[in-house]
């Protein structure tokens, strides 16, 4: 975000994280005694779940409780953290914050919080073996056009500018609201015009179930609709690598798509 901070201590010490999928990534980094404060949506790993003390959610900080951990690095994220709410906090405390909406800016952040925390090394070989996952899938000849879900009442999708967006493409498939931007509320109307292969529910932020399929059965008799996991496509942390073996198995093991459209014919990326 092209912002400059000052550390009043290098590395920090007491480090409060207001992102789940940075906090991931400070656990994976070795920083067990660092982090002191995390949101109560931080919920890997489980370890820091239960006993990190929790400031309130990404966009509801409780600012009494940052204060009473007196941290020396906030790390936070431009579109999950409330922009009122981060200046605020950057009044008192060095805020750093990333932006991410493509792999590179990812692995990006994954090499700059490891210049921040000292942990440089651990962090450089992590990027680069996420890249070497990800370089590591195949593609298709014929992409499976998906539309993904987020919300529910009103239905909102992953279109264009997003991070989901360039997973879904990583992973294989076409966003079939990829003209539209950000995360825009859609019809079923809108929907059905759209003519998706399969319609994709994430787990999360709104936790999609089988019982939420009735819906869109009236899209046609032939797509395929699927729960999927929600971490996977937007954790932008470490939880990357887990990200590579999940598209893998759901192209290459579940037979997604009937009908032959499935990933079986793959080609190796060049």
């Amino acid at each position: 975000m092209h912002r400059t901070i000052e550390l009043p201590v290098w590395p920090p010490q007491r480090i409060v994280s207001l992102v789940p999928s940075q906090t991931e990534l400070l656990y994976a980094l070795g920083l067990e005694n660092e982090v002191v404060g995390i949101t109560k949506f931080c919920v890997h790993p489980e370890a820091w779940f239960r006993t990190k003390k929790r400031i309130g959610g990404t966009k509801t900080i409780n600012f009494e409780q940052i204060e009473a951990l007196k941290p020396d690095l906030i790390i936070g994220n431009k579109e999950e953290n409330d922009r009122a709410q981060i200046e605020a906090l950057a009044e008192r405390y060095p805020v750093w914050m990333s932006d991410i909406v493509t792999l590179a800016d990812a692995c990006d952040m994954i090499r700059r919080v490891g210049e921040l925390t000292a942990k440089t090394d651990g962090a450089n070989a992590l990027a680069a073996q996420i890249q070497e996952g990800f370089r590591s899938l195949s593609t298709v000849p014929e992409r499976p056009r998906v539309a993904y879900f987020i919300w529910r009442k009103p239905y909102m999708v992953a279109a264009s500018g997003t991070f989901i967006h360039e997973m879904l493409g990583r992973a294989g498939f076409e966003n079939v609201f990829a003209e539209k931007e950000r995360y825009p509320e859609i019809s079923l109307d809108e929907l059905a015009a759209a003519q998706p292969d399969a319609i994709l529910l994430s787990s999360e932020p709104y936790p999609f179930a089988e019982k939420h399929f009735a819906a869109f059965r009236e899209v046609g008799p032939n797509v395929d609709i699927r729960v999927v996991d929600g971490e996977m496509f937007s954790w932008y942390g470490s939880r990357l690598l887990k990200a590579v073996d999940y598209f893998r198995d759901f192209r290459e093991k579940d037979g997604f798509i009937s009908g032959g459209m499935g990933f079986r014919n793959a080609a190796p990326i060049t």
